[in-house]
């Protein structure tokens, strides 16, 4: 497995971040990517990355659907991709109505065929050939004008390979059959069959493709507890987070995250946490949340235990492990990024030929 981390922007000193991130590909960290949520955006922090690394891979994720028009994607994936000499990984994501239209006041129906078409016009666009492009969504040039098709006055020198983050059956299908990469989430590996890659496998099967063209990168927090009782304070420290995610990530109807957790064999609970958090009673919703699945759904426990995990995760198809490391302080995150990278690292040496 490849290791990567996500930061963002926002929110942070944007110097301990940077710092967060040079100290990461010094511990050998193979990508980072970069969140936009409803903060800072992607593009400019993964220019300045740019330059203050020199092996990392670094990827946006991701950028949001519905927030740029293709080209305007497509211009931004291929900057990023020339200044990084090539490291640049285009992460896209169709988000959720809450930001897209609660935020960004843009439409959210039918992001299937946004995702579609958005893909399909910045690879042509990266060839630096005429766009010219008629859809469902977009047509390029605008019809009834005077515009005729152009092309953008560079190309790409580097490939870009592409990565959807999905959650639902159609949109994982899709994933599948048109994408480098996926970037997922909520991912509980018992219950990833059947909810996640029986949906990939068919995109991928209609593409002629198989599991090995695509690069699953999966993502959670990882911890390290020294015994049984600073592990129970952990989960207990975890459980309203999940909570938000099952109760308070989306829309008062639509939440992606909480159908996510409903197909991997938690339907009642997610439904019930969601209930009560969108009543206002957060510690209630808390309260529903196991140990067990915040164990199933992080990398947290002894080291034999995250070690043990991580076997799971890569034997049941992640190529990627998407770390985001705890910790109060800036050492604090490196040292149990670094643990982590060095498990990771010991688990391939497993299976090396």
């Amino acid at each position: 497995m490849r290791t990567s981390t996500t930061i963002e922007a926002s929110g942070a000193d944007w110097r301990e971040t940077v710092a967060f991130v040079t100290e990461a590909e010094k511990l050998g960290l193979d990508i980072c990517w970069v969140a936009e949520a409803w903060g800072s955006e992607a593009p400019s922090p993964l220019g300045y990355l740019a330059a203050r690394t020199d092996r990392m891979l670094l990827g946006s994720g991701i950028i949001q659907l519905g927030t740029r028009t293709p080209v305007a994607i497509a211009r931004a994936a291929i900057t990023l991709s020339r200044i990084s000499e090539g490291r640049f990984l285009l992460g896209l994501g169709p988000s959720g109505p809450q930001v897209i239209e609660g935020l960004h006041g843009v439409p959210f129906a039918r992001p299937l065929a946004r995702m579609r078409e958005t893909v399909e016009i910045v690879r042509q666009a990266a060839t630096g050939e005429k766009i010219a492009y008629s859809g469902r969504e977009f047509e390029i040039p605008l019809p009834g004008g005077e515009a005729k098709p152009m092309r953008l006055s560079m190309r790409a020198e580097h490939d870009i390979p592409v990565y959807l983050a999905t959650l639902s059956p159609k949109m994982l299908e899709l994933t599948g059959e048109i994408a480098d990469g996926w970037l997922g989430t909520s991912f509980v590996p018992e219950g990833a069959g059947a909810a996640y890659f029986a949906h990939l496998d068919r995109g991928l099967a209609a593409a002629g493709r198989t599991r090995a063209d695509l690069d699953v990168c999966q993502g959670a927090e990882v911890a390290f507890a020294d015994d049984e009782d600073a592990l129970r304070a952990m989960v207990a420290g975890r459980k309203k987070e999940l909570a938000f995610s099952l109760g308070g990530m989306g829309s008062a109807t639509t939440n992606f995250y909480n159908k996510a957790y409903s197909r991997q064999g938690w339907a009642e609970v997610a439904a019930e946490v969601r209930t009560r958090w969108q009543a206002g009673d957060r510690d209630g919703a808390a309260a529903l949340v196991t140990d067990g699945m915040v164990l199933a759904t992080t990398l947290i426990g002894t080291e034999d235990m995250v070690r043990d995990r991580l076997r799971v995760w890569r034997d049941t198809g992640v190529d990627t492990v998407r770390l985001y490391p705890a910790g109060d302080t800036l050492d604090a995150r490196l040292t149990t990024l670094g643990r982590a990278v060095e498990l990771v690292r010991g688990i391939e040496a497993e299976t090396a030929p």
